[in-house]
């Protein structure tokens, strides 16, 4: 009835989400907007194998959150639904990050089963794909996603040699590789052994941060398919944007508007109101920080947990106590050191130290507590 009390309160088996899938992070949108430009030059590069020849290589670079993975299954859809005689595969390299496991997908993803866990050498793992390849005159068609993690563990070079030269041991073979960096200071081909740059001539398409209107224009999309209608004002969705905006990644404002339904739902709320967003963005901000610690290996970890106790300290100081809690030597810390580094996660500044040189003092990218809740 008018005026009823609870009328704007959800009962406990109501929800302010249509489809809450929409808001997750691997969610491939039916219509991808703002992205016209790369998607040609991505299907112009992809066009030969097609047609039963070698694709052009691509290299596919921009900021986190900028389009680059739902690009490519976007593009793998695409070319599936047009022919069988490609076979696409999509590696993430932030989980596969040695070329053995770049080649074990590969494997994976050539015969619909893992290959076994031991007991197989890399060369006959490579021969078995390029053999099968050829046996069913297929193109391959591989996308090494985050292939920064690759360079991380200086793995990139060897993995890129094996596929680029496949065609020489194995005659027939034909694959073409796409590789994806989130690293915007990574110098993908300048990194790679010489002996690689001389067969990768990559075609170059870029993903620039979304702009203010592009985010708004996206996440209008998302909020229509996923929340019940009335659910978010446009005055809401604005400031969601305006969030995404500064934080330069699309995946913070989709995360945003999820988490922001969940505390309206948490409320009672069939709608979401400012403080819910705001709630949300203490978490949701944090999307790219979680994503890089999730990637980590134990040691790696506890390497961020040591930085965190000892922030701004000197790298010598800080390896004293990560030895102490590891056994590991200094080499392999001055590898872990350059990698989170090179991930965002810390900076390493060098100083001149009175009467000891040059020194790298390592501080924390993010707010200390953030780090150490999400490393729990």
């Amino acid at each position: 009835m008018p005026g009823d009390p609870d009328e704007g309160m959800l009962s406990w088996d109501e929800s302010v989400f249509r489809n809450e899938h929409v808001f997750e992070i691997d969610y491939v949108p039916e219509t991808f907007k703002h992205r016209e430009a790369q998607m040609q030059s991505l299907s112009y590069a992809l066009r030969p194998a097609v047609r039963g020849s070698r694709p052009l290589n691509v290299m596919v670079r921009g900021p986190p959150g900028t389009g680059k993975t739902t690009a490519i299954q976007k593009l793998f859809d695409e070319v599936g639904a047009q022919t069988r005689d490609v076979r696409t595969i999509r590696v993430n390299c932030q989980v596969n990050a040695t070329r053995y496991s770049v080649f074990s997908r590969l494997f994976e993803g050539t015969f619909d089963y893992e290959p076994p866990s031991s007991g197989i050498s890399f060369k006959k793992l490579f021969s078995q794909i390029a053999e099968k390849l050829v046996e069913e005159d297929r193109v391959l068609v591989v996308a090494l996603d985050d292939v920064n993690y690759l360079f991380y563990e200086n793995e990139a070079s060897d993995t890129l040699y094996s596929l680029l030269r496949a065609h020489e041991e194995h005659p027939g073979a034909k694959i073409g590789v796409i590789v994806v960096s989130s690293d915007p200071t990574l110098e993908v081909i300048d990194e790679l052994d010489s002996r690689v740059q001389s067969v990768f001539r990559p075609e170059d398409v870029y993903f620039p941060v979304y702009d203010e209107p592009e985010i708004v224009d996206i996440l209008d999309e998302r909020v229509v398919r996923g929340f019940h209608d009335g659910v978010i004002s446009r005055e809401g969705l604005e400031y969601v944007a305006e969030l995404t905006a500064e934080s330069g990644d699309l995946r913070v404002g989709i995360d945003l508007l999820r988490r922001a339904g969940l505390n309206a739902e948490m409320r009672a709320s069939r709608v979401v109101e400012r403080q819910d967003v705001e709630k949300a963005y203490e978490t949701s901000k944090y999307v790219n920080l979680s994503r890089s610690l999730s990637s980590l290996s134990e040691n790696e970890r506890e390497l961020v947990r040591v930085i965190a106790e000892h922030d701004g300290e000197q790298a010598g100081e800080v390896y004293e106590a990560f030895h102490e809690e590891t056994g590991l030597g200094y080499t392999r810390y001055s590898e872990i050191v350059n990698k989170l580094d090179q991930l965002g996660l810390i900076e390493a500044e060098y100083a001149e130290i009175e009467g000891r040189g040059r020194s790298r003092s390592l501080t924390l990218s993010y707010e200390k507590d953030a780090v150490l809740e999400r490393l729990e």
